[in-house]
């Protein structure tokens, strides 16, 4: 087929288990239709799970950029969820606060958003409708997934970004301070030839059910200079004596709501 035509393709058979910016291989079968032969290896893999199924999420991203904004309520549990994913198949993590010309709101926004700041996270202030150029520099050379609740404004900055994606968006409820669903499936978009990006529907759950443990530790990078301190070996930093993690919470070096975080994903992927 020609450089850059685009095929309309399905998968052979009736299940899938395609993701948005797999690399696959393709068979035309008609006229700007085709028919997906394999799918090449993946570099990374995101989805979700809960303990009755997964769901993929995208495929050989490169960067996670967590999209938050002064309004609605974003949900801080959330974003540590992407900085765990993030962290288990090594890929960079940035954080975009959105709608920061709300003026009287950023403040308590920025608050919330400090404790990534202080692990080291970066974090782009910026509003969609007049500065999401601002972003431009942080998507060079990413295969790029957005990822956040609705209502935090991802559509409003691809379609700042991309000319011509025509993204759908809707306003907020501010009866509910949340966002209405207005993307409805993944949509990956060429920036140029070596940068691309992903917007998926709103997440307003994020499970982890397919992460270890270790893996949930790992994520914590706050806790990865105590691992192995503990007494115990297989200390699980919950009730255990001489635990290097409880002893750092104490003496205020994690931050308690970190913590707490910590504790309830460890029982959820247990």
């Amino acid at each position: 087929m020609a450089d850059g035509e685009t095929l309309r393709c399905f998968p052979r058979g009736k299940k899938s288990d395609l993701a948005c910016g797999d690399h696959v291989s393709v068979q035309r079968t008609g006229d700007a239709q085709g028919v997906i032969d394999s799918i090449e290896p993946r570099s990374t893999l995101l989805y979700r799970s809960n303990e009755f199924r997964q769901k993929l999420i995208a495929a050989n991203v490169t960067q996670i950029i967590a999209v938050v904004a002064t309004e609605p309520s974003f949900s801080d549990d959330l974003v540590t969820r992407c900085t765990i994913v993030a962290e288990s198949q090594g890929i960079r993590m940035l954080i975009v606060l959105n709608k920061c010309d709300l003026n009287e709101r950023v403040t308590k926004s920025v608050q919330a958003l400090m404790q990534f700041e202080k692990l080291g996270y970066p974090v782009l202030r910026l509003s969609a409708r007049a500065g999401a150029d601002a972003l431009l520099p942080y998507l060079s050379g990413h295969s790029n997934v957005f990822v956040g609740q609705s209502g935090m404004g991802k559509s409003t900055l691809t379609n700042a970004l991309i000319p011509g994606a025509n993204a759908p968006t809707r306003e907020i409820s501010e009866a509910l301070d949340s966002g209405k669903h207005t993307t409805t499936h993944a949509t990956l978009y060429r920036l140029n030839a070596t940068s691309s990006l992903i917007d998926l529907p709103g997440l307003q759950e994020f499970g982890l059910s397919h992460l270890s443990p270790d893996a949930i530790e790992h994520g914590f990078l706050e806790l990865r200079p105590l691992l192995g301190q503990c007494r115990f070996r297989n200390c699980r930093h919950d009730r255990e004596p001489d635990c290097a993690v409880h002893a750092a919470v104490k003496s205020g070096k994690i931050n308690p709501r970190r913590y707490a975080v910590f504790r309830s994903l460890c029982a959820e992927v247990c």
